[in-house]
């Protein structure tokens, strides 16, 4: 199930970029910035979930103030990795409004939608609702160090949570992430 929401996703982020780029053409320099790295993500007081983290923005986009991305991190590269921790997968989209987008330091509002899974792996769990669509709301910060890196710092927030019986038991609220990319402009 999770394969087939992946796909979606990855047609979705490609849609997106295809339409953003798409009949827009300007005799003056454009910039285009795809930025890939890492992300280390925990949910406070609960999991360490590492991924990683595909953003895309553009100057012909409301002038450079909107950041697109596409994030995997699971627990399989964080907590559970040689542990018995739940391993569990969040697959999402992100829009970001950048304020201060000419600067070295700017500000980060944002939206994330997705999906989420947990894998108990125990059959006396298979009661316990395991999946659930994400909606969350992140402000941050993203520092460019130099042109081809810079970080970015959110702090968010699920607005889909639940208790296991309505609701994935472990998708907490609160979480922060801190993803080290890699720029690459066009």
């Amino acid at each position: 199930m999770l394969n087939h929401y992946c796909k979606f996703f990855c047609w979705l982020l490609v849609l997106v970029l295809v339409l953003s780029l798409s009949g827009q053409r300007k005799l003056i320099a454009q910039t285009q910035t795809v930025s890939v790295g890492i992300r280390l993500q925990k949910s406070i007081n609960f999991y360490l979930e590492n991924g990683f983290s595909v953003y895309y923005d553009s100057d012909k986009i409301l002038s450079d103030r909107v950041l697109f991305g596409f994030h995997y991190v699971s627990s399989r590269l964080g907590s559970a990795i040689n542990s018995n921790a739940i391993k569990q997968d969040r697959l999402f989209l992100s829009t970001h409004y950048i304020i201060r987008p000419q600067k070295k330091l700017n500000i980060l509002t944002g939206i994330d939608l997705g999906y989420f899974h947990a894998d108990y792996e125990e059959p006396v769990f298979d009661d316990l609702q395991n999946q659930s669509f994400l909606f969350a709301l992140e402000a941050g910060i993203r520092y460019t160090i130099i042109k081809r890196i810079s970080i970015n710092s959110t702090l968010g927030y699920n607005l889909i949570t639940g208790d296991g019986t309505s609701g994935a038991g472990t998708l907490y609220p609160l979480y922060f992430q801190i993803s080290v990319l890699c720029n690459f402009q066009k």
